[in-house]
């Protein structure tokens, strides 16, 4: 039972949630159901009818409607004298800024995404709210306190980027099926059905067009009264055959390689099959281009099944025919969905035959579903734990209890008997941009790169920047805003790519010139946060492991005195801890791009149980994509220093 001075609390207090979906309906109803009286929800999304398996407050009849508006509806029906506001928009809109956040007592989270939970955290700093983070990832699970001035921030520990592959690994010397389902995904469904005019790394000269033909055609465009099984098998016979054939030209790259086998159409589909192709099931109808699925087309019932190479093959064209017949006008502005089915089982099919070629064993369509969209499935039973745990740790956050503060973490496998496990959150880490004033480093070739590469690549990729302004001294050198004026706009937007006598302008050349030694102020007025950038000249960066042209570092995990626990020992050496940025999505749980590492020689101390720490078994679950390839991996943000180091815990 609740006590007097909790129920005051908890009766007095104004909540703001973040999120609608998995967590976001446990948490609502936990609210609901603990006497919290004054409840708004922010949530752009809508129901889908894969939200329904966990997402308790919703039904069949609401798909399509608001999450907000649906959760606020379903709750009142048992809570029907509490207020809940719903607000059926993105948290990033204008309209939520910090004088919006400041009239919250809490801020509770349960987001699908790093940038908008980067953006919650630095309203609630500088709006001076607490924050209350959670998320889950299959059995895994987590909930952390964050308070200005006391505790780290959400940002204090640098988040990896997303992982990436280098261009010649996925074009010509793949040795993973992640390999196979990036090329599939991002370089051949983009070429067939993305926009034709974007930087493609596929191969696209025929092997009719000589080297130095600039205008030998591209063998992707469907020629003029060319029928879709003509098309279909030139693109199969020259992205699996002559394309293999080509990378088997340079005896280099194969002397401690397999070499691949071409695949040609000739060999593995007759054509018979090919012109059969759409005739197993000839029940099937799909008018409507949402449901048309080559699988049902074909007879293939089990996702979970394995295709033959021919299986493969089959649905490879089935696929290409049902996007142009059934979804032609959408060709030229698709990109990869993991939602929609097509898309998936062409991707999956094309995955498949690039395996086979290059002997990489071949997985089912539910296998590359979960690869090519970077997820796990998401379990109801974790959600409502997370959504618990959130609960208390508000209504202590109500009551100031600071000293009793923890952020818990839920296991799949049990260490000394808890699948629970609280630690004591730590200070701030001073060198961390958003909650300290510690400046970042850019190295950068600023004779070559332009102010829009910064603005793009740094200030918005990097730093999640949604309304930046850029500042060298008392140089305004680019701000955005909606409140601007057209000729202010037009000059800012000069400034960024700027030409002057058919020379284009680098930083180096600006009005206010940058240069190695210079420091630019970069502020974003919604979010209220400001950080200096020292900029340091450099002049080459390696094309694969620096794609961008410029490396940001500085943002370090904060380093203290070595401690000795309590029978004088070292800790030094301690195990590691795992943070599990996670992340509850719509129908499968995506592993975030936020995963975070205490790396060894941390150790966060339990209550009771100085010595204890999570278990092995629960570190690794969480990457989004096993590679062990050395020097093959990219990370596309330097993290800065690496090094294991002991943190403060919070007195």
């Amino acid at each position: 039972m609740a006590s007097e001075q909790q129920l005051s609390a908890i009766k007095g207090a104004k909540v703001l949630m973040v999120g609608a979906g998995g967590i976001g309906c446990e948490l609502l109803k936990s609210l609901a159901l603990s006497g919290f009286q004054d409840i708004h929800i922010i949530d752009m999304d809508t129901i889908e009818v894969s939200n329904l398996n966990r997402q308790f407050l919703f039904r069949k009849s609401h798909v399509g409607q608001s999450k907000a508006k649906v959760a606020r509806d379903a709750v009142l029906r048992f809570r029907p004298h509490i207020s809940i506001t719903p607000y059926h928009a993105n948290v990033k809109d204008s309209d939520f800024n910090v004088d919006f956040f400041k009239q919250f007592n809490v801020v509770l989270n349960g987001l699908d995404n790093l940038d908008a939970r980067r953006h919650v955290n630095r309203l609630c700093l500088a709006g001076g709210v607490p924050l209350i983070e959670s998320g889950t990832t299959g059995f895994l699970g987590q909930v952390t306190v964050h308070i200005k001035g006391k505790t780290e921030c959400y940002e204090c520990q640098p988040k990896p980027a997303p992982k990436s592959y280098p261009v010649c690994t996925i074009t010509s010397t793949p040795s993973k099926f992640v390999h196979c389902i990036v090329w599939a995904k991002d370089l051949l469904f983009a070429k067939l059905f993305g926009d034709k005019n974007q930087d493609n790394d596929l191969n696209v000269r025929s092997s009719d067009a000589t080297s130095s033909s600039e205008h030998a055609e591209d063998v992707f465009e469907r020629k003029k009264d060319e029928d879709i099984e003509q098309y279909g098998r030139r693109i199969y016979d020259h992205v699996f055959g002559y394309n293999i054939e080509v990378a088997l030209s340079n005896e280099e790259t194969w002397k401690n390689r397999a070499r691949p086998k071409p695949l040609y159409i000739r060999d593995v589909l007759p054509i018979e099959l090919i012109q059969q192709n759409g005739n197993a099931d000839k029940s099937f109808v799909a008018d409507d281009s949402s449901s048309v699925s080559a699988m049902a087309s074909l007879g293939l019932k089990n996702p979970q099944d394995i295709w033959s190479l021919r299986e493969n093959s089959r649905v490879f064209f089935e696929a290409l025919r049902l996007f142009f017949v059934k979804r032609e006008k959408e060709i030229g502005n698709l990109s990869f969905d993991k939602d929609d089915q097509l898309a998936v089982e062409f991707v999956t099919a094309a995955a498949n035959i690039r395996a086979a070629s290059f002997g990489i064993p071949l997985h089912s369509l539910f296998e590359a579903k979960g690869i090519a969209g970077n997820i796990v499935h998401a379990v109801a039973t974790t959600n409502a734990i997370i959504a618990g745990l959130i609960v208390i740790e508000a209504i202590k956050v109500l009551q100031n209890d600071a000293n009793n503060y923890r952020m818990t973490y839920c296991l799949e496998h049990p260490s000394r008997k808890m699948l629970l496990m609280p630690v004591e959150p730590f200070e701030p880490n001073k060198s961390c941009y958003v909650c300290s004033e510690t400046p970042l480093l850019l190295e950068v070739n600023t004779s070559r790169s332009k102010l829009r590469d910064f603005v793009e690549k740094i200030v918005k990729a990097k730093l999640g920047m949604s309304f930046p302004l850029v500042m060298h001294g008392s140089a305004l050198l680019y701000e955005v805003g909606d409140d601007l004026e057209k000729d202010m706009v037009a000059n800012y937007e000069a400034n960024l790519e700027k030409v002057s006598m058919a020379h284009v302008i680098v930083l180096s050349e600006l009005p206010s010139p940058v240069s190695g030694g210079t420091i630019l102020t970069v502020e974003d007025l919604q979010q209220e946060l400001s950080c200096n950038i020292n900029i340091k000249h450099r002049e080459d960066f390696d094309e694969e492991k620096e794609p961008d042209g410029m490396v940001l570092s500085g943002w370090t995990k904060e380093k203290d005195k070595t401690t000795s626990t309590e029978n004088g020992a070292s800790t030094s050496n301690a195990s590691e801890a795992v943070s599990l940025e996670t992340k509850e999505d719509s129908d499968i749980e995506i592993c975030p791009i936020g995963i975070e590492s205490i790396t060894t020689g941390t150790k966060r101390k339990l209550p009771e149980m100085s010595d204890a720490t999570i278990p092995d078994s629960s570190k690794n679950e969480l990457h989004e994509i096993d590679d062990d390839d050395d020097g093959d991996d990219l990370f596309m943000l330097d993290d800065g220093n690496s090094d294991g180091s002991k943190k403060k815990r919070l007195q």
